[in-house]
Order: structure tokens, then C-alpha cells, then sequence
């Protein structure tokens, strides 16, 4: 029996003044469907959701819901009521949708306990944006929709509030339609993919699967697309000749085969407007610098307001080496950027740069960006053109290489869309010959096709590279190194994005599962469990010491990847310094578990397992 379709559009279209978003646009949400949705900036995609969602009305077209639907939304900004408490703001809602008295205690309790909230009678105008999302999403999901709609949930939440919405998603029977950026999160929650793009002769593509099945099934049909294009050139090519001999309409053969020759070149000329679409040409551009040390960073330590951001970190930067940087909201990762940029002057120990090191950055928050200034200065302060590699360009071109069209030229930058602002900061720091670049949230509001073309130039920049980003796709891709904080004032080093994933699965695991854990591979699966025999403080050395065995593996792991990096291969003295640190964090293993054990064997022993 086929799977029911709950909610629908059918040739849809929708303009904003004379652009159209989409024309003859079709799409059916079915039972149990995981939809991801994405498409470049300005493809209607937010529109498409409203529509669906009922917020909006097509131009044309019909969208179309089964019964006594329920439909869950997720806006990308979410509201909430003035002066209430997170506790209030999910009652509130369920007794405007009628609930029985009853029934709101449970719902809330459950919404509050989905959303991993501790403090119910915080006021929702003190909750930071991540904390906000994750609120509207237990508020959608606690009224048990039959389809969930969310508008980029990702959007201002830390990498452990992903994780999270994440866990919340896979568990979901129910069907949901998400628009995204983010690949690493459509990759785990997406079993089907669809891109609004109007390269496609219908408008859009789908592809069952996850998104890197996408990526395969996109490629496959955007090649036999342009095979068949090329067939039609030359098919074209052969009639447009065939027209130029002068061919007389007097028999009906011969006018048919004049009009299908002009159906063949519209069909051609509609297939090259689709393929004219392009992508923002970013390239970074490198000094040349030929040092193989840009920064060292010894024994670093700051604090703010008395909590410390790093104690005691060490960390060398030079040519090909890209550090990503991990750690949720609020643990300092701008902060250490701003230690490392020079823009901030550590409490404790030093950084130094290599001599006229010339450091280029990219803020967050976009604080550089003149807001009243028209975009034609913003790109070109001094003219009409911009010096790009030793060459001169026109404002124009250089405007069009981001995405920008002539007609905004004149517009002030606080008319851009948050991605068209990424776009013309990123534009901005091509100009400037960099051997260190330090971006924090470079993806934020890209769409993905942006991103593709932003990932490539990184991998080809031949500098050092420091970068926070919640993109883990961009992040596993692009770094070399990973540094996470906790936000305690530690950091750990791990050789990669999947090391660091696996610690904090183990870690989660030991929260959550009880079990025992073997000596020779120990687990934080394994809840702590009271040992009888073991003093206070060995009790709680016990419950500590396998997440500190984790942290001393990993600290390990990125020790020998620091001594494996052909970088120093040539630099005695950095090596041995490594060298050295490596022997130490393994000492330190090997200690810990020597410990572990004799915490083990005391356990024993005082329960009789041991002979004497």
C-alpha cells in the first residue's frame, strides 16, 4: 500500500514584484518522510515553507493538506511573548490551541525535558539565540504535529545544541521538511533530499537518500543534462544551417520541419539562461611568505569576568597548517581569536608573530561593515575599480563575481540579506595578501553553493588558517588540527572532527549507560558505580577517571599528529620539542592507567574477588 500523502503543492508559482521565485513548482510531503531542502540564496525556499505551512498564498496554483492536519513551524527567527518565563511560554501556547487543563501539566513537562531546559522560570528575553531555538522547536514538537516545518533550525545554535536537534530528529516518526545549510546536520537527519534551483527544467530536484547520496544522484543528472544540451546544440547547429540556405514553407514538410527548428533553438536558448547561474568566485589571496613558524603561542591564559577562556596553551601556526577551533557558545572561541590576532593582550604567557605578519580576519558579527554606506564604496572605497593580485578591476566585474547585481551598486549595506553582507566581507578580505587568515563564522547565511566554492579556497590557500564555525562539513573538510574548549578555561587537541565526535559520543555514553568497562579499553559507557573499599577521595577520583584517561588519549593523538606534520621535518629544535611533549602525554596515559587499575584491585580485594 503507497504512503499517504499529508500535505502537497501543485504547480505552484510565486513572484516578489516582477522576479519570479518558482513557477509550475510541485512537491508531496508523505507519511514518516525526512525531507532536507535546500537551494542557492533567493530560490524561494523560506517562501516554499511558508506556503506550506498555510502562512502564505501561492500566485498560482494549489496547496493542498489532509484532513485535520496538524502542521508544526519553525520560523528562522523566532518570536515570544513579552515578560513571560520559558514555563509560561509553553502554557500559554497550549491554552490558546484549547487544551484541557489536564493535559498542559505533561505536555509541558515533556517540552521542557525534550528541550534539556534546567531553569523553567528564566524569562525568554534572557535566553541567548540558541537557547530561543531550541525553545520554538520543543514548542512546535510538543503540540505533536503530524508535519514539522523548520526554517534553518541550526541557525544560532552551538554545536551541542546540533547534536542535540539532531538526537531529537532521528528519533522522529513523524514527517518533517527541513531547510538548511548545514550538510554535516542533512547528511544525519535527511532521508530524502530536495533543491529548489531553477538550473533544473522543472524547477527542482529530488533524490532519495541522504545528502551525500544527493550529491551523486545531482551530479549524475546535471551531466546527462548537459550531454543532451551539447546534442541539442549540434541538432540546432545542423537546422540553423539547414534555415540559412533558405528553405521555401511551400510544402507542409518543410514548414513543419522550420517550426520544430525554432522550437529546437528556444529550447536551447532556455537551457543555456538555466546553466547561466553562477557561484560566488572566492579565492584568498596569499603573500608568499616562505616562514615555517607565523604565530607560537606559549603557556596563553586569559580570563573573563574571573572565568577562564585557556590556561596554559600552546599552540604553532605556520604555512599549510588549518586549525579549527571547537567549543560551545560562550567558551571563548572569539575571545582566543582575538588573543591570537593580537587584537588582545594575554593575562599570562605570550603569542608572537613571525616578523611583518600580515593577518587577515573575518568577524562574526560584521562590526567593519558600514551599514549606511552604499555597496559600490563597501567594495571599492577609493573608486571604480579594486587591485586584485596586481590587477586592476572594475567595480562592476568585482561586484558580479560575488553575486551581486549592477543595479545594487547604489544601495546601502543595510539593505543586503545576511549572505549577500558574508559575501561582500568576504570579498573585502580578498583584497588582502594574508599569511594568516582568522575567520570566525565565515558560513554564516552562505547558501550551499557559496559554501562549495568557500571550502575549495581554503584547502588551496597556502597559508595558516584559523576557523570557528559551526559548519562540520567545512570544518572536517578543511582543518588539519582540532582544538576544542570547553569553556572551563581547558582545551584538547584531537587529529580530526570524527576524534573529537567519538569522545563526546564516549562521554555521552557515560553518562547515560550503566555497565561495566574492561582495564585494557576503558569507556565512559560505564556510569560511575559506588566501590565499596575506596575512600572518599579515591571514590571520587574513580568516577573521574575515565573521562581523564579520554582526554589524555586524545591529548596524545594530537601530539604525534603535531610530530608527524612535514612541516618541522626540517626544524631540529621544533621537533625535539614535540617529541618531547609526546613522550609526556604518553607517560601520562600510561600512568593513568596504572591508576586504573590499582583503583580496580582495591575495589576487588575489598569485596573478596582477590585471592590473598
Amino acid at each position: 500500500m503507497p504512503p499517504t500523502i499529508l500535505l502537497s503543492c501543485e504547480s505552484i508559482s510565486k513572484s516578489y514584484g516582477v522576479k519570479p521565485l518558482f513557477r509550475d513548482l510541485s512537491l508531496a510531503l508523505f507519511e514518516g518522510d525526512h525531507i532536507g531542502l535546500v537551494g542557492p540564496n533567493g530560490s524561494g525556499k523560506s517562501t516554499l515553507l511558508k506556503i506550506l505551512a498555510g502562512l502564505e498564498e501561492p500566485d498560482s496554483g494549489t496547496r493542498s493538506a489532509r484532513r485535520q492536519l496538524r502542521i508544526g513551524y519553525v520560523p528562522q527567527e523566532p518570536t515570544f511573548a513579552d515578560g513571560q518565563t520559558v514555563e509560561e511560554t509553553l502554557a500559554q501556547v497550549l491554552l490558546d490551541e484549547g487544551f484541557a487543563p489536564h493535559e498542559q501539566g505533561s505536555r509541558v513537562a515533556r517540552a521542557l525535558s525534550l528541550g534539556e531546559f534546567t531553569g523553567t522560570d528564566q524569562p525568554t528575553a534572557e535566553l541567548s539565540g540558541g537557547w530561543k531555538k531550541r525553545l520554538a522547536i520543543a514548542r512546535s514538537l510538543m503540540m505533536e504535529p503530524d508535519v514539522l516545518l523548520m526554517d534553518e533550525p541550526t541557525n544560532h545554535l552551538d554545536l551541542q545544541g546540533i547534536l542535540w536537534l539532531e538526537r531529537v530528529l532521528r528519533d522522529e516518526p513523524r514527517a518533517f521538511l527541513v531547510v538548511s545549510h548545514d550538510r554535516r546536520f542533512l547528511e544525519s537527519v535527511a532521508s530524502r533530499m530536495v533543491e529548489l534551483n531553477r538550473r533544473y527544467p522543472d524547477g527542482v530536484f529530488e533524490a532519495k537518500g541522504r545528502y551525500s547520496d544527493f550529491l551523486e544522484q545531482r551530479d549524475a543528472a546535471l551531466r546527462a543534462q548537459a550531454d543532451y544540451e551539447a546534442s541539442l546544440a549540434n541538432r540546432v547547429r545542423g537546422e540553423v544551417e539547414w534555415l540559412r540556405r533558405g528553405p521555401k514553407a511551400r510544402t507542409t514538410k518543410a514548414k513543419a520541419r522550420i517550426d520544430a527548428a525554432g522550437q529546437l533553438i528556444d529550447e536551447l536558448e532556455e537551457a543555456r539562461s538555466r546553466r547561466g547561474q553562477s557561484a560566488a568566485g572566492i579565492d584568498f589571496t596569499a603573500s608568499g611568505r616562505k616562514s615555517k613558524q607565523l604565530l607560537v603561542a606559549a603557556d596563553l591564559g586569559f580570563s573573563l569576568g574571573g572565568r577562564p577562556i585557556v590556561t596554559g596553551l600552546d599552540l604553532h601556526l605556520g604555512p599549510g597548517q588549518r586549525l579549527g577551533l571547537l567549543g560551545p557558545n560562550g567558551s571563548g572561541k572569539t575571545t582566543l581569536l582575538k588573543l591570537l590576532a593580537g587584537r588582545l593582550t594575554p593575562q599570562r604567557g605570550t603569542v608572537v608573530h613571525a616578523d611583518r605578519l600580515r593577518i587577515v580576519t573575518f568577524e562574526q558579527h560584521r562590526e567593519s561593515l558600514d551599514q549606511q554606506a552604499t555597496l559600490r564604496r563597501a567594495l571599492a572605497p577609493a573608486g571604480d575599480a579594486v587591485v586584485y593580485r596586481d590587477r586592476s578591476v572594475h567595480i562592476v566585474s568585482w561586484a558580479k563575481r560575488f553575486l551581486f547585481r549592477p543595479e545594487q551598486l547604489d544601495l546601502p549595506v543595510s539593505r543586503l540579506s545576511g549572505g549577500e553582507q558574508a559575501r561582500l566581507l568576504i570579498a573585502r578580505l580578498m583584497l588582502q595578501p594574508a599569511d594568516l587568515l582568522i575567520l570566525d563564522e565565515p558560513t554564516n547565511d552562505l547558501d550551499i553553493p557559496t559554501l562549495d566554492v568557500l571550502e575549495e579556497s581554503l584547502l588551496e590557500f597556502p597559508g595558516a588558517l584559523v576557523l570557528v564555525t559551526h559548519d562540520r562539513w567545512l570544518l572536517d573538510r578543511v582543518s588539519t588540527t582540532i582544538l576544542a574548549l570547553d569553556g572551563q578555561g581547558q582545551a584538547e587537541w584531537f587529529a580530526d572532527y570524527a576524534q573529537w565526535e567519538t569522545a563526546q559520543t564516549r562521554k555521552g555514553a557515560g553518562r547515560d549507560s550503566p555497565g561495566p568497562s574492561s582495564p585494557a579499553e576503558p569507556s565512559s559507557a560505564a556510569a560511575p558505580k559506588k566501590r565499596r573499599g575506596l575512600s572518599y577521595r579515591d571514590q571520587r577520583e574513580w568516577e573521574r577517571i575515565e573521562a581523564t584517561i579520554l582526554n589524555a588519549e586524545a591529548t596524545a593523538a594530537a601530539c604525534q599528529a603535531a610530530v608527524n606534520d612535514p612541516a618541522i621535518v626540517s626544524d631540529a629544535e621544533a621537533l625535539r620539542a614535540r617529541y618531547a611533549a609526546l613522550e609526556a602525554a604518553q607517560a601520562e596515559v600510561d600512568r593513568l592507567y596504572a591508576r586504573w587499575a590499582a583503583l580496580e584491585a582495591q575495589q576487588a580485594e575489598s569485596s573478596g574477588q582477590m585471592k590473598p
